[in-house]
């Protein structure tokens, strides 16, 4: 007679240890291949179009303004905005110029993790999410996809191959609270299995509801940004890694110029239609800096996460190798510590994000 299955943990053993304490063996990783190529640079020579390759302090939008008319046909339509004098008309008139409407996405243009990150239906949450960023503060407003699945596909390519690869696929899930009409939203959080674990991810941006009863089977999303440090559940979608997604993945990411490592993050249909290599659109290209983020899937073990890191840290490195001997230079140390410095600065200052 088997032992009956247990319930998976809500957790895995790593997925919030602080940062210094996971990332310190990729650091390390990292040194020594820089001691190994002579250079600690030289994975910011692999998308040498984009500042820093990606790693740091790069602009979102214009990652995206470099695709070609095939890539572009992809991307989730978008406009730049820089806050100041009369932001709301300004916006307003931005959205219409390019043929947007509300609701939408307003995010910084300079950020990660989907810091600042909010979801704009109406006018009045539009004039208070751009008042909410410091002045002359670079945004990017982009249409809101109304397809109810996210994933983030890892890109590699190497200069000297005919075709790039999947080498990552990830789900994310945004996570909700079904109401019984008897319990409190804190109520609810604190008797989850998950929720209960990491309450200071949502309790911050749920404060105004925290004492709100939800009636029977209502639902409420604990957050609206697909990121893993800011709440969302990712699940390793590996097995749905297809040729005919490799395929149009390769068509679309080789329209734009000299991009060969990195994420990219999607809206899509239905996993089976994903599969095709149909019906998704692209809502950001991350480069260098990005991860391959089934890492943070509660089944992944520390070693295959340490795996994942280094082949893919690894692989960074040999392709901005290959890039610099063909001419390209990467980011000189000084100048990327000035940017991520710079980044950092920009993340303190941006709202909380939704």
């Amino acid at each position: 007679m088997t032992e009956p299955d247990k319930k998976p943990n809500p957790l895995s053993l790593f997925e919030f240890w602080p940062g210094w304490i996971f990332y310190t063996p990729v650091v390390i990783y990292w040194i020594l291949l820089g001691l190994r190529y002579r250079d600690v640079t030289v994975p910011t020579a692999a998308n040498p179009r984009i500042v820093t390759g990606g790693l740091c302090g790069e602009s979102k939008s214009s990652i995206l303004d470099m695709a070609g008319p095939y890539a572009a046909g992809w991307i989730a339509p978008y406009t730049t905005f820089v806050t100041g004098m009369n932001d709301l008309p300004r916006a307003l008139d931005a959205i219409a110029a390019r043929g947007l409407t509300l609701p939408v996405v307003v995010k910084p243009d300079i950020g990660c993790n989907g810091t600042g990150v909010k979801l704009v239906r109406s006018e009045q949450d539009l004039a208070t999410a751009l008042a909410a960023f410091p002045r002359a503060t670079e945004l990017v407003i982009q249409k809101l996809i109304r397809w109810p699945h996210e994933a983030g596909v890892f890109y590699i390519r190497h200069p000297d191959k005919t075709q790039g690869e999947i080498s990552s696929l990830t789900y994310k899930e945004i996570p909700t609270l079904v109401g019984d009409g008897r319990h409190t939203v804190l109520e609810l959080l604190q008797r989850d299995s998950r929720t209960s674990k990491v309450l200071h991810l949502y309790a911050p941006r749920l404060k105004s509801r925290l004492d709100t009863v939800l009636p029977q089977g209502e639902q409420l999303d604990l957050v609206f940004a697909g990121n893993h440090c800011k709440g969302a559940i990712f699940r390793n979608g590996a097995a749905d890694i297809t040729p005919e997604l490799c395929a149009r993945m390769d068509t679309i990411m080789r329209d734009i110029p000299d991009f060969h490592f990195g994420r990219v993050d999607i809206k899509f249909r239905s996993k089976d239609s994903l599969r095709r290599g149909e019906d998704f659109e692209i809502i950001e290209i991350n480069g260098v800096g990005s991860e391959a983020t089934h890492i943070w899937d509660a089944r992944t073990t520390l070693l295959e996460a340490y795996r994942a890191q280094f082949h893919h840290y690894g692989e960074a490195f040999r392709i901005g190798a290959k890039k610099k001997a063909a001419g390209w230079k990467p980011t000189p140390l000084w100048r990327g510590i000035r940017l991520w410095r710079r980044q950092k600065r920009l993340l303190a200052s941006y709202p909380l994000n939704d």
